[in-house]
């Protein structure tokens, strides 16, 4: 018998046939399914739900009350706040049967999704962007940008580190926190090197 690498709470249900990585803790009444992929070190709160063909990078929280369906694909760093919902099915009906029509949806390495906000299904996440408590993201989100609201709209920029960058009339801001700078050029945020 293999030795188990990562640590389940005893109510919850892990299915045979997935991946699960070393050093992921997996929490009460959470459900893991087959065929999904879990890297190390990720940490699924309470009542969470992982469908079949998922995958989650490295180092993924995932808060209390979440679902993760089928066609969602989370990178490295990837924070899932409490209650926030994912769709797979761009116009379900529940008398029709659309399980081959699950749309793509892929978070980049280090976005954070804020609590209760909902992701509508075929869009991707940039890199590092951080998506407000309560948003209703109908359309990609540029990476490092902050959207909030309902639909949401992107409303600033944030640091690697999750603080709001404030960009100087030459278009450079530094993280308060980390001292990174960082550059607007085009409409598109990056870290300035050196």
């Amino acid at each position: 018998m293999q030795h188990k690498v990562y640590f389940s709470h005893e109510t919850a249900v892990i299915d045979e046939g997935c991946k699960i990585g070393k050093g992921t803790r997996i929490w009460h009444f959470s459900h893991i399914m087959p065929s999904c992929e879990i890297g190390e070190n990720c940490n699924l709160g309470q009542n969470v739900v992982v469908s079949p063909e998922v995958k989650l990078g490295n180092n993924v929280k995932v808060q209390n009350n979440v679902s993760i369906y089928t066609g969602v694909i989370c990178e490295d760093d990837v924070f899932l706040g409490p209650s926030m919902v994912f769709t797979n099915i761009v116009n379900p009906r529940s008398a029709v049967v659309r399980k081959d029509q699950y749309v793509t949806t892929l978070v980049k390495k280090g976005a954070t999704i804020g609590a209760n906000a909902t992701i509508v299904c075929g869009i991707e996440i940039g890199e590092f962007s951080f998506i407000g408590a309560g948003a209703v993201v109908i359309r990609d989100v540029p990476p490092y940008a902050l959207v909030v609201g309902n639909p949401a709209k992107h409303i600033g920029w944030m640091s690697e580190f999750g603080h709001r960058l404030d960009f100087d009339i030459n278009n450079l801001a530094e993280c308060p926190e980390s001292k990174e700078k960082y550059i607007l050029e085009e409409g598109k945020v990056r870290k300035k090197a050196g």
